[in-house]
């Protein structure tokens, strides 16, 4: 059974930094395309950012969405089992809750991790 852990969220000032992260459980890091998730209360969970697995045909890439493109960096760690979200100059736009997926999602939603800035 494949669990996602989220961590690393937290209250900081609109410019400040966090880096979020993931751990998954077996080698799902590198058999899928994984991404991180965003809620807002009131609307749906969308992907702001992903990267492919290593059987993808052009090898690991990254994407972000425009509103985050820039500022946000996604990694992986693959002996550590963790995907990480590098937010930096963060807005008050990235408040939210942050989850772990795979890209689409294939397992159990985790807790997530709420992320708020202040403005």
């Amino acid at each position: 059974q494949v669990q996602l852990v989220e961590s690393g969220g937290g209250l900081v000032q609109a410019g400040g930094s966090l880096r979020l992260s993931c751990v998954a459980s077996g080698r799902i890091l590198s058999i899928y395309n994984m991404a991180w998730y965003r809620q807002v209360p009131g609307k749906e969970r969308s992907s702001v950012a992903s990267l492919t697995a290593d059987t993808h045909p052009s090898g690991v890439i990254a994407n972000y969405v425009p509103s985050v493109s820039g500022r946000f960096t996604i990694s992986r760690d693959i002996a550590k089992s963790t995907l990480y979200l590098q937010m930096t100059n963060l807005q008050p736009e990235d408040t939210g809750v942050y989850y772990c997926n795979s890209r689409p999602p294939n397992f159990e939603w985790g807790q997530g991790t709420q992320v708020t800035v202040s403005s």
